[in-house]
């Protein structure tokens, strides 16, 4: 029997009544605890009351442009911040993520991807919390391992050679599985800011990671491209 001692609370901040009434229906009858702001302002002072687990936010609000909201967010709370957008533009995807949201979903979305993308971003907060650990869990998923501890990627159980900087980007992006790492959060975190901003280099890279890891590069299993905005590893098992 599944008690869920303690809820998972997450703040909706989003002004459109039917797409709030389906989110918050959607979310409790998955037992979790749900609260609605309709305007920016409400959800800033909502998410200083309430410490919620998680926020998913629309972009459009009344009162205030959502990405105001996360850089507000951003400089006082590390918690997950997932964007609902009609806004599909790639350059507003990687423009959300860049400020410090953690996932992007695009209206309309079904509850099967929504609920997905919860729980992937609920999970990996929990793991950064538990980062104090000395020892943190290997990836795996598929044929695919990545032992963190000892530097060894092995696929189907051979060891995989991977460069100093191959195997930086393919950590990475292995310990946030499940998330989208745009572009520029990859260059400034594996070649440092002041890194010129032409992404020729991490795409050599990861054409080269993909080669060694997947079976079909055109066809990945492990790494995909999110088009104009970054790449996501599949969630580790």
């Amino acid at each position: 029997m599944n008690k869920n001692k303690s809820k998972n609370s997450i703040l909706l901040i989003e002004d459109e009544e039917n797409i709030c009434s389906f989110i918050s229906t959607t979310l409790k009858n998955q037992n979790y605890k749900i609260t609605s702001a309709a305007t920016g302002s409400d959800g800033l002072h909502l998410t200083a009351s309430l410490c919620p687990d998680l926020i998913l936010l629309d972009l459009g609000l009344p009162d205030m442009d959502g990405m105001d909201v996360i850089e507000k967010l951003r400089t006082w709370t590390a918690v997950p911040i997932i964007v609902i957008s009609a806004r599909s533009n790639e350059h507003e995807k990687a423009r959300a993520l860049d400020c410090g949201a953690d996932d992007y979903i695009t209206k309309p979305f079904g509850t099967v991807e929504l609920l997905a993308r919860i729980r992937t971003s609920l999970r990996h907060s929990r793991q950064m919390q538990d980062m104090s650990s000395i020892y943190q869990r290997p990836y795996h998923y598929k044929n695919l391992s990545i032992n963190y501890e000892n530097h060894v990627v092995t696929l189907e159980g051979n060891i995989i050679h991977l460069t100093q900087i191959e195997y930086k980007l393919l950590t990475l992006l292995a310990k946030n599985s499940g998330k989208v790492l745009t572009y520029t959060y990859l260059m400034e975190k594996i070649w440092g800011p002041y890194i010129d901003g032409n992404n020729q280099i991490l795409r050599v890279n990861m054409a080269n990671i993909r080669r060694k890891i997947e079976q079909n590069p055109a066809a990945p299993e492990y790494v995909f491209t999110e088009i104009g905005i970054g790449y996501r590893m599949a969630e580790s098992d």
